[in-house]
């Protein structure tokens, strides 16, 4: 029989009912199965997390460095076999897969640095002889809810940040791909992590999120998902006063102007919407290109998606994986359908991919003769769709990009300075690229956005103290 991967919870492994983690190139293959948490294993969860608390919060940071620092080390150790789990249960290629495993080491890497630089302020007051501190100081008990699109980076962003910072843990990763964030917890409870300060509940979030967001006991809570889900995180934490941390959806634009290098652009554009199976928050779905380069963005691009290997996540030629889960491959191609009923034209792909093993493969699709009205436009499909909106020049084109709700990543490609330089400034999203694609940014940097896109601090680099951690300020008088 297959193991049982079991919930950690107050430093036991704890067990129940097992779920199959499916493998979306192959579903006759099970990836391992997982316990799903119950509603009472999350309360003890975090009743745990907050027992743990005091002593934690209080730790010496060389124990903090020492714990984050061999985590980073053994995922960096274990990069390939980590890679390979990672491509297995998500979908990612392998080159994906082991890249977003060396990203995690290097976030963990960091925040072993960032303990050992924990630092305050100290002034003098305005009345003479007393002396003022500012401080941070951990939050407590942080609930962290990942999505399923980056199974192991995402929860590395969260989770080291909030260990560094002396906060306790009660993490529920989504439900379709456990197997990473049990990795990434297994790691750091044999690397010394006290008992109770990281708990994971895999399971429903029906069960265990709703269980978390009905808690007082959690202080904090920082959830990367969907907007509808998002919503209900927000206010379940305004009922509770607790601090919320939101990273929801994105409708993300790419501009191609006519002085742009076309080989850059197709480049460019093509990974921001397609790699990762347009699986990210921050692929670019919307494509907003100048009349005088248009048709030939169109051939060259309509061209390069056609030459695209779309297969198995594992195989060495492949550079798009499946579509993660039925229901994700439904949605993909009922707004391929939309598109069209839209008026608007797919010039390529969009049709199913038959290969040797059973999986949800999807030939990427690309629209023109979009409008930035139709719903393929404004709605996030989450999957490799995109539209192709033609434009007059810059100034419709950066209308264009800021007209939607959302507001999370917004890239150009141009070899004009003067362009550049505007969009930088005037495009409302938390993150540019310019020349560059659209898909994320370095472990050392605050990754974000406005508008529907984000609430609340951003997330990694010295940033995510922000939300992990509270500021006191502190009076001494002299003598």
């Amino acid at each position: 029989m297959t193991e049982l991967h079991k919930n950690l919870i107050n430093g036991e492994w704890v067990g129940g009912d097992g779920a199959d983690n499916i493998n979306p190139s192959n579903t006759n293959e099970v990836v391992g199965v997982y316990a799903r948490a119950t509603q009472q294993d999350t309360l003890d969860a975090i009743a745990a997390a907050k027992a743990a608390f005091p002593a934690w919060s209080h730790s010496g940071i060389l124990q903090r460095w020492e714990i984050l620092s061999k985590t980073a080390h053994e995922i960096f150790a274990r990069k390939a076999e980590l890679g390979e789990l990672l491509s297995r249960e998500e979908g990612k290629t392998l080159a994906e897969g082991i890249g977003e495993v060396t990203r995690a080491g290097q976030i963990f890497e960091f925040f072993a640095g960032e303990a050992l630089r924990l630092s305050g302020e100290s002034v003098p007051s305005v009345r003479p002889g007393v002396g003022v501190e500012m401080t941070r100081e951990a939050m407590g008990v942080v609930g962290i809810i990942t999505p399923w699109n980056f199974p192991i980076a995402i929860p590395a962003w969260k989770i080291a940040p909030a260990l560094c910072y002396g906060n306790t843990v009660v993490f529920k990763p989504a439900d379709l791909v456990p197997g990473c964030s049990w990795a990434i917890v297994d790691i750091l409870h044999r690397n010394g992590l006290p008992k109770g300060v990281l708990n994971l509940v895999m399971g429903r979030g029906s069960v265990v999120g709703q269980a978390m967001l009905d808690s007082k006991d959690i202080v904090a809570q920082t959830f990367t998902g969907s907007v509808n889900t998002g919503r209900r995180v927000a206010e379940a934490s305004v009922k509770v006063m607790r601090k919320f941390q939101l990273e929801m959806g994105g409708k993300n634009p790419t501009i191609v102007l006519d002085d742009a290098d076309l080989k850059v652009a197709v480049e460019t554009t093509a990974q921001s919407a397609f790699y990762s199976t347009g699986q990210r928050c921050t692929a670019s779905s919307r494509l907003i290109v100048t009349e005088g380069i248009h048709d030939q963005f169109v051939a060259a691009l309509t061209e390069g998606i056609r030459n695209l290997k779309v297969g198995d996540a594992i195989a060495k030629d492949t550079e798009i994986g499946p579509v993660v889960d039925p229901g994700q491959l439904k949605q993909d191609t009922d707004y391929i359908e939309i598109g069209k009923g839209e008026g608007a034209k797919l010039v390529v792909g969009g049709e199913l991919v038959k290969r040797d093993n059973p999986g949800y493969f999807l030939q990427p699709a690309l629209f023109t003769e979009a409008t930035n009205q139709m719903r393929i436009a404004r709605e996030e499909i989450f999957g490799p769709v995109a539209a192709v909106i033609r434009v007059k020049d810059y100034d419709e084109a950066l209308a264009v990009a800021n007209d939607t709700e959302f507001g999370l990543s917004a890239g150009i490609v141009t070899t004009s300075l003067k362009y550049a330089t505007h969009f930088k400034r005037n495009a409302e999203a938390g993150m540019v690229m310019v020349n560059v694609p659209t898909a994320g940014v370095d472990f050392h940097v605050p990754f974000g956005g406005r508008k529907g896109s984000s609430y609340g601090p951003k997330e990694q680099g010295k940033y995510a103290a922000e939300f992990f951690t509270q500021v006191k300020t502190a009076y001494t008088a002299a003598g």
